[in-house]
C-alpha cells in the first residue's frame, strides 16, 4: 500500500540548481548546445524509453494532482474497492458478534446497526446497575 509520500509512477529526480540540465551533453558551457549551433537543445541524440513522455508530462504537476491521475487508474480503483470490501467485512463481522452476545426475544430476531448498538449501551448500563447493587 502507498503512504501519502509514495506515488505509483516514480519520477527521475529533478535536477538541482547548480547542476545543468544538459550535464549529460558534457557539462558547463563549453561545448554547450549553444556553442554548437543549437537552440538549447542537447547536440547528443538521447534514447528515449517507453513510459517517459509521460513521466516528463506528470513531471510538472503538483504532488495532489500527481495523487489525483494516480487515483483515477482502473488498478487504483480494483485495489481500493478491495480494500474497502474488506473493511465493510469485517465491520459487519464485529456487529454479529456483539449481536450474539445481546439478549433478545426471540433469539435469533434480525436487528440493524443501531439497534444492535442501542441494545448494547442498554445492556452494559443494566450489568452496571447488577453490579453495583
Amino acid at each position: 500500500m502507498l503512504n501519502s509520500d509514495q506515488t505509483e509512477i516514480d519520477l527521475p529526480p529533478t535536477h538541482s540548481e547548480s547542476e545543468s540540465v544538459f550535464s549529460d551533453c558534457g557539462g558547463g558551457r563549453a561545448g554547450s548546445a549553444e556553442d554548437a549551433g543549437g537552440v538549447g537543445l542537447c547536440a547528443q541524440s538521447r534514447t528515449a524509453e517507453p513510459g517517459e513522455a509521460v513521466k516528463k508530462d506528470l513531471q510538472h504537476l503538483s504532488r495532489e494532482e500527481r495523487r489525483r491521475r494516480r487515483r483515477a487508474t482502473a488498478k487504483y480503483r480494483t485495489a481500493h474497492a478491495t480494500r474497502e470490501r474488506i473493511r465493510v467485512e469485517a465491520f459487519n463481522m464485529a456487529f454479529a458478534e456483539l449481536r450474539k452476545l445481546l439478549p433478545t426475544l426471540p433469539p435469533d430476531k434480525k436487528l440493524s446497526k443501531i439497534e444492535i448498538l442501542r441494545l448494547a449501551i442498554c445492556y452494559i448500563s443494566y450489568l452496571n446497575h447488577v453490579l453495583d447493587v
